[in-house]
């Protein structure tokens, strides 16, 4: 693992680290920001899951979390959203919504994409491995959030391993994928026509399968223009009261899509977070 930058921030260190992925066969560069703590002492860890076009930058650049993981004593990880390098395959026509950058938190099956797309393996099992061997991380206390893209991988995750992660959240999240236009294009592209296959991949489908978590919080924009089209809050709020899952779903007016809307909860939701991990 080679770290590639280190600066202090609000008593911690906020680093960037990149490494050799088995599971995505390329090399993977993530943040970690490492919050003032005594000697010895393991620290609860907040994973953030970014969003269509992003890399780890941009929530460790806008995000505004640094001051609320200071205090709340957390750490906090920002993965890449897809494997990149040379022959990692793209979106042929060059779309923003598919491949380099949208890897859409899955293990891909399909050709040329299988070959390196394995964001899934890559953040519940590799990356988890590497941060709790290098890093003062309490591995028994996780929680999970998301933006858009992310805040989808953040829930279908979240909903996969109830018991591993104390709390899940999200920000203007895709929350039924297999019912929108971003999620058929990437599901079909990337697991292929078989629509069964996308439900493990789909935070609608796992609840009205049994998944359950003890809460979820989510944050949307009332202003925001992939509302209607991509992100359908109202088929999570659906789901959830009819499968008695408890939600908060607020809905911010005047918000769009950006990182202005997720700075300006990010410390909510990360006390909300520290409030479950303990």
């Amino acid at each position: 693992m080679e770290q590639l930058s280190a600066h202090r921030a609000f008593g911690g260190v906020q680093g960037v680290f990149r490494h050799a992925s088995s599971a995505t066969g390329t090399g993977m560069t993530f943040s970690v920001y490492v919050p003032p703590h005594a000697e010895g002492a393991k620290l609860p860890v907040v994973w953030y899951l970014s969003g269509l076009t992003c890399t780890h930058a941009n929530v460790t650049e806008k995000g505004e979390f640094r001051a609320a993981c200071a205090e709340l004593g957390l750490i906090f990880v920002a993965p890449d959203t897809s494997p990149r390098g040379d022959g990692v395959a793209d979106d042929p026509a060059g779309a923003y919504d598919f491949g380099l950058g949208a890897g859409f938190y899955v293990d891909a099956t399909e050709a040329p994409y299988a070959a390196h797309y394995r964001m899934w393996t890559y953040v519940t099992e590799e990356l988890p491995a590497l941060i709790g061997a290098h890093f003062p991380a309490d591995m028994a206390r996780q929680s999970i959030m998301g933006h858009s893209m992310g805040g989808h991988g953040a829930l279908t995750i979240g909903l996969s391993f109830p018991d591993r992660y104390k709390a899940v959240s999200a920000f203007a999240p895709i929350v039924a994928p297999s019912q929108v236009p971003w999620g058929e294009k990437a599901l079909g592209g990337y697991l292929g026509p078989d629509r069964a296959a996308w439900a493990k991949h789909d935070a609608v489908a796992l609840i009205e399968a049994g998944a359950r978590l003890p809460d979820l919080l989510v944050d949307q924009g009332g202003a925001d223009t992939f509302l209607e089209k991509e992100l359908r809050p109202d088929l999570l709020r659906e789901v959830c009261a009819a499968a008695g899952q408890r939600l908060t779903l607020r809905i911010q007016q005047g918000y769009d899509h950006s990182y202005y809307f997720i700075s300006t909860f990010m410390a909510e939701h990360l006390a909300w977070h520290a409030e479950r991990l303990g």
